[in-house]
């Protein structure tokens, strides 16, 4: 949506709304104060932008209680001079402009996954069809049709009659958890092409000063830095790009499963004091109540609801006796006995009774050699091994806090995709690249035995050359720590699962926890429990408002940002 201020012709005022904030063109405002006076009409919850001002210094310098400068650089590239690379098209993806309200859906989810602010959906959708000036492009999965990229472009000519005949990008952002690298680079290219063809001369766009992946993708396209400064408001959005609360040193030393929640409480109010950034603790603090945390898990926990989660043999007794389903297991006696058990139940789990991030564990196990190497395998992390009866189905993990189900998603292990040029070892190692890139560093596929032996049974070796678009499942085990991805369907749970969930939160006595069940569908009834996490990683999970429903707990008094969009509660059975 477009409007204008009210000021003489020759002075159009244009303001475009994009859903997460307004763009404030300030050429086209022949009055700073009028300019001043468009941008304070930001609404609670977005992220208006200034840009274009004549001497935007001299205006940030009279208004320094309001306004500051963005710390971000501004890239143009001009069509005269076409750049020295092109991104190459990326295999099994398509680029489209947006064509319904699912696709802008599509585009929040991503942008909540990147940490950027959500857009009302309805006026992106609006702004795609009745807008001739806005440019909403998405890349999409050939085989899904799932949207896992999006930018949007704005045709300044014909906007407002730029006499620079220019247009500009903004929000440029990919699913996170995506395994094929360029698709940011081939949406650029795309928007690039659709200037082009409408005549334009010129994009610009802005990136912060920091994003050091970003700008080298811009440079290597041939754009180049012009003195263009954008403004914004001061206000909770924005605060760590003003003043922040904390050496954003500090801060960027959190793993994102720390740092989700710093950013929730800091945007509230809450005080944040950074304890042990590589263990992820911190001091929460407000209104003279403290709270201690090391990610998802904080002092409302108590040692009883630890040790239960702790042991898996002790989690799979508590909920049994609630009435919960388990899968049929014992504790291994290294012995025939854990052969007949294998016999008997045709193929098994082995896991160590303690441990997390899926270090020891084996799946699959179907032959007595098999076995005897899967539990020498878990007794390297843990003495004490449970064997349990493996069930066919998809990996579920559903995250209550409070009594709640926030977020499901299904857990898949680590996968490629063919190119057709690299082989499988070179595949995995740019994707955990990539991954690790994602997550700080908290995910990444190991080159190890297990992920040999996975591609082996799936027909390949690490050297061949894996063919273009070809999906190759290279763990046996879905967990994030060995680059699995996650998909969510919170909105597909089926609310008996969603209760069943609740029921074992509520058997073990814990706040925050993560539930994993294994289903043959996230809609049926159907489910075996297989543990509870009692530190889910929240960051896992966005968009859902995890971070804001564990904050919600901690301190319930406090206000959370009011976005111009969320994604729907779900349905408690």
């Amino acid at each position: 949506m477009t409007s204008q201020a009210p000021n003489d012709e020759s002075a159009l005022g244009v303001v475009q709304d994009l859903g997460w904030g307004r763009l404030v063109f300030g050429q086209t405002f022949h009055d700073p104060e009028q300019f001043g006076t468009a941008l304070r009409a930001e609404a609670s919850g977005r992220r208006d932008i200034g840009m274009y001002l004549d001497a935007p210094h001299v205006f940030v310098a009279l208004h320094p209680q309001e306004f500051f400068i963005d710390p971000s650089f501004t890239y143009r590239l001009r069509f005269d001079e076409p750049g020295p690379y092109e991104p190459p098209s990326v295999p099994g993806l398509s680029v489209r402009p947006v064509n319904s309200i699912e696709d802008c859906a599509g585009i929040n989810q991503i942008y909540l996954q990147c940490r950027m602010v959500p857009a009302d959906v309805e006026l992106m959708w609006n702004n795609s069809h009745s807008e001739p000036h806005m440019v909403y492009l998405v890349a999409t999965d050939d085989e899904t049709g799932q949207v896992v990229g999006t930018v949007t472009g704005i045709d300044h000519a014909q906007l407002f009659g730029d006499h620079d005949n220019g247009s500009s990008l903004w929000c440029l952002a990919v699913d996170p958890t995506l395994s094929r690298p360029g698709v940011g680079g081939l949406l650029v290219r795309s928007l690039i092409e659709e200037f082009i063809r409408r005549g334009r001369s010129q994009m610009d766009l802005s990136v912060l000063h920091d994003n050091e992946g970003a700008i080298a993708l811009y440079e290597r396209m041939g754009f180049v830095r012009v003195p263009a400064l954008g403004i914004k408001r001061k206000n909770a959005i924005n605060e760590r790009l003003f003043a922040p609360v904390m050496a954003e040193e500090e801060l960027a030393q959190l793993n994102p499963y720390a740092r989700i929640i710093a950013d929730e409480a800091i945007m509230r109010g809450i005080a944040v004091h950074v304890l042990d950034a590589k263990g992820g603790y911190l001091k929460l603090t407000h209104g003279g109540t403290s709270v201690v945390t090391r990610e998802s898990l904080s002092e409302l926990t108590n040692a009883i609801a630890m040790s239960r989660c702790d042991d898996k043999r002790v989690a799979r007794r508590v909920v049994a006796d609630a009435g919960i389903r388990v899968p049929e297991g014992r504790t291994a006696t290294f012995t025939d006995e854990d052969h007949e058990f294998l016999r008997r139940v045709g193929s098994v789990v082995v896991k160590p009774a303690r441990g997390e991030q899926g270090a020891g564990i084996t799946v699959g196990v179907t032959r007595p050699e098999d076995l005897d190497r899967a539990l020498a395998f878990a007794a390297e992390h843990c003495p004490d091994v449970l064997l349990e009866e493996r069930c066919e189905g998809e990996d579920l993990r559903i995250v209550v806090i409070g009594g709640k189900v926030i977020a499901a998603a299904l857990r898949c292990p680590a996968q490629v995709v063919g190119s057709g040029k690299h082989t499988v070892r070179q595949l995995i190692e740019a994707q955990s690249r990539r991954r690790a890139a994602a997550t700080h560093g908290e995910s990444t596929i190991p080159l190890d035995d297990v992920t040999a032996d996975t591609v082996r049974e799936a027909g390949w070796r690490l050297d061949d050359v894996l063919p273009a678009n070809e999906r190759l499942v290279v763990r046996r085990t879905a967990n994030l720590h060995t680059g699995g991805t996650i998909r969510d369907v919170t909105d597909d749970l089926n609310p008996k699962l969603a209760k069943v969930a609740v029921d074992v939160a509520d058997a073990i006595g814990i706040p925050v926890t993560g539930i994993d069940l294994i289903v043959p569908s996230v809609a049926g009834e159907e489910y075996a429990f297989i543990e509870a996490n009692e530190r889910p990683g929240l960051a896992n999970h966005e968009p859902r408002p995890t971070a804001k429903a564990f904050v919600d707990l901690l301190f319930p008094r406090t206000a959370a940002t009011p976005w111009a969009w969320q994604p729907d509660p779900v349905e408690q059975a």
